[in-house]
């Protein structure tokens, strides 16, 4: 299928990377949906934060970016890198989060 061909489903959780211009400490992970946090200071260049990992949903995902907002961060970027996979148990059926 082709790429127009696919539609995206909102309801469901994803993988996403958020870019904005700002250092923000890991200590936020909680506030921030519990994503990754990697900072990327450059000489002369207002810092870069980069936020991956899974959100459950749209809703979680526009929380992320209220937060974001709130702590006064320029966004930069908002990437889905794809559909999150069920986990799969010891057994080998799969297991929702």
């Amino acid at each position: 299928m082709s790429q127009c061909g696919r539609q995206l489903m909102f309801d469901g959780p994803g993988r996403y990377r958020i870019c904005v211009r700002a250092e923000i400490s890991a200590i936020y992970a909680k506030r921030l949906n519990d994503l990754t946090v990697t900072v990327e200071l450059q000489e002369g260049q207002q810092p870069v934060t980069t936020l991956t990992g899974e959100v459950r949903d749209q809703t979680a995902l526009m929380g992320v970016l209220n937060t974001l907002y709130d702590m006064g961060c320029p966004l930069l970027e908002v990437r889905r890198l794809g559909d999150v996979r069920p986990a799969e148990d010891a057994s080998g059926r799969s297991r929702i989060k």
